[in-house]
């Protein structure tokens, strides 16, 4: 009775702080060696007593902790509260940290639902698979989810070939070469001519980079283009790209002389032998 007399007005004990709070005297205490919230005042018998400013401090420690911030980096970050702008800073602080926080968790929990619906609709457990997923998501690879529809040795092939940064260029080389596709054709472009020949070399180099000459790969990209084209915005941006990246890589294939698949991979016509050849051959022998 006589220790609560003692505790003058606008303070309050270590106690009632806790409670106030939701923690543990323990924590205050702790909080009070590592020099991060130190009691304005000590009552007769030598208890802890707080301010309101010490409470709007803890909370500031308490947020920040909250946030993930270590002990050390708080301790750093902490500033006076001596002035209303000085207040101000520090919410502003918090409230950026916590708009960072509410990023981060939004996509976190964007990426899990995305996994478990690819989970669901693979109907088997195949944790490479899941890897892969989740890899690809972290890239911001929205078309992470072409990656069920991929057997294991393309899988392979894309994991032994690209790395992260890798992938991710090859993305946006492929997603640059589909909009220079769609902007040729709305603009009337011929795929027949120089322009759009010119199109449909770098079209097909990148197609030669992702196979790195395996052309076993090619009928599988073709089958897996058919299979993933019940995705709405894919297949209608597919159907787009397309209308244009068909004919235009017939008229490269043409001009070069390349045919596809009549064996393993892209040839090109055997050069026409010389019909005299083996004649003046012939001819030359004693």
């Amino acid at each position: 009775m006589n220790r609560d007399r003692a505790i003058p007005d606008g303070y309050q004990t270590v106690g009632q702080v806790a409670k106030r709070m939701g923690v543990t005297v323990r924590t205050l205490q702790y909080y009070d060696r590592e020099g991060l919230l130190k009691p304005s005042g000590e009552s007769e018998g030598g208890r802890r007593l707080y301010t309101d400013r010490d409470v709007i401090r803890l909370h500031q420690i308490l947020s920040l902790k909250h946030l993930g911030f270590s002990l050390e980096a708080i301790r750093e970050n902490m500033v006076s509260l001596d002035t209303p702008e000085q207040v101000a800073q520090v919410l502003a602080e918090q409230a950026a940290a916590v708009r960072e926080k509410i990023r981060s968790l939004t996509e976190t929990l964007q990426d899990i639902e995305a996994l478990r619906a690819e989970v669901l609709h693979m109907q088997t457990v195949d944790f490479k698979k899941y890897a892969d997923i989740v890899a690809n998501l972290q890239m911001k690879n929205d078309f992470y989810w072409l990656i069920k529809h991929f057997d294991e040795k393309t899988l392979d092939h894309i994991r032994n070939r690209f790395d992260q940064a890798s992938g991710q260029e090859f993305i946006q080389r492929f997603l640059e070469l589909e909009e220079q596709a769609i902007s040729l054709a709305e603009a009337g472009t011929a795929p027949e001519s120089e322009e759009g020949q010119a199109f449909a070399r770098k079209y097909w180099a990148m197609i030669e980079d992702f196979t790195g000459g395996d052309w076993s790969l090619l009928p599988k990209l073709i089958e897996i283009g058919q299979a993933a084209g019940t995705d709405p915005g894919w297949k209608e941006r597919q159907s787009r790209a397309n209308a244009y990246v068909g004919p235009a890589l017939d008229a490269y294939f043409a001009a070069q002389g390349i045919q596809l698949f009549p064996g393993s991979g892209p040839e090109k016509p055997e050069e026409p032998q010389d019909p005299d050849a083996g004649r003046l051959g012939r001819e030359g022998n004693p």
